[in-house]
């Protein structure tokens, strides 16, 4: 794809790459072109709403695809609305761009609206601006009133369980940064999970009024469970041996400590942490089956507080921490 981008402004920019015919899309009164976007809440209907932003060099390598960039973008924000068990309806988007690369826009773009086809999600506004490459998108949605998943509703006893497996994304990272002697079937698995994370909104709708808590794994399990654990005013143990890893994390990684540390501290896996009453896990992990995707108990909830972690029933001390902007991460490049 090229043309001559010298004639090509902010507006004429958005017009090009994001104005679509939403048509008869729910909810939508007015969209893109105007001073804001006017919207319409589905009856009985609480307001679910989202922001991630992405920068170069720190969620996404410095050249990465722009349409693994553009799905990216949304994907973070799909994950935060299925741990909330919510159904995501409309986005903005700000776009800060160091030049207008049509290429790279045309790239960027597709990425984003094949991800928001597939989750029935409408692109409603945004901005443009020249600046470092950095992505900022807005998520909405909505979840009948008073039924939202929060962090908060644990209860001492309940399972934790995982949708997924752990530690692909960060196994992918890794070998992007430094490429190694790999099955290709492996590194091409391992990197997909990486440049396309899979946000579970249909799990997350299917959790609702199952779990009592819920959270997506962004920045590792050591980093997140034990935001869920406080917020919910109870103690998280952890079985290490029960973690889900897959086999090409499995292949790729000959260490044993290796996997467990990339399924603990490595981020952007973007899976669902549950905490689900013991008798309804069977429950949930069925519905997981459904959508062709495994549930694993990983451990419970306890009273008391902070989060224990054992390994084939000795005492286990995770080598890695979770990701933190302005504090210490376990991978480089994370959201």
């Amino acid at each position: 794809m090229s043309f001559d981008a010298s004639h090509l402004g902010e507006f004429e920019l958005i017009r090009r790459f994001f104005v679509r015919d939403t048509g008869a899309r729910s909810g939508v009164i007015l969209g893109i072109g105007d001073d804001a976007a006017l919207l319409e809440l589905p009856n009985g209907s609480d307001l679910v709403a989202a922001v991630d932003t992405i920068v170069a060099g720190h969620h996404f390598l410095e050249g990465a695809d722009a349409r693994s960039i553009g799905h990216r973008s949304l994907a973070v924000n799909l994950s935060d609305i299925a741990a909330m068990g919510a159904a995501p309806l409309w986005a903005t988007l700000a776009l800060t761009l160091p030049s207008i690369d049509p290429e790279w826009l045309h790239g960027f773009a597709a990425g984003f609206r094949d991800l928001a086809d597939l989750h029935g999600v409408t692109l409603v506004g945004g901005d443009t601006t020249r600046g470092p490459l950095t992505v900022s998108v807005q998520i909405l949605g909505g979840v009948p009133h008073g039924t939202a998943l929060r962090r908060s509703g644990g209860q001492a006893g309940d399972l934790l369980a995982v949708s997924g497996t752990l530690g692909d994304a960060a196994a992918g990272l890794a070998f992007l940064k430094a490429p190694r002697r790999l099955a290709r079937s492996d590194v091409d698995e391992l990197i997909r999970r990486f440049d396309y994370p899979t946000p579970r909104v249909q799990l997350g709708l299917a959790a609702r009024g199952v779990a009592r808590a819920a959270m997506d794994l962004s920045d590792g399990l050591v980093g997140d469970l034990p935001k869920l654990a406080a917020a919910s005013g109870v103690a998280a143990h952890v079985r290490v041996e029960q973690l889900p890893l897959s086999l090409a994390l499995r292949s790729a990684e000959s260490s044993q400590a290796r996997a467990l540390d990339l399924a603990l501290g490595g981020g952007d896996d973007y899976e669902l942490l549950f905490a689900v009453p013991a008798r309804r896990f069977a429950e949930l992990q069925a519905a997981a089956a459904q959508l062709n995707l495994t549930l694993s108990a990983i451990g419970e909830l306890r009273s008391g507080e902070g989060v224990t972690y054992s390994l084939k029933g000795g005492e286990f001390l995770p080598r890695v921490s979770g990701y933190d902007h302005f504090g210490r991460a376990s991978t480089q490049i994370t959201v």
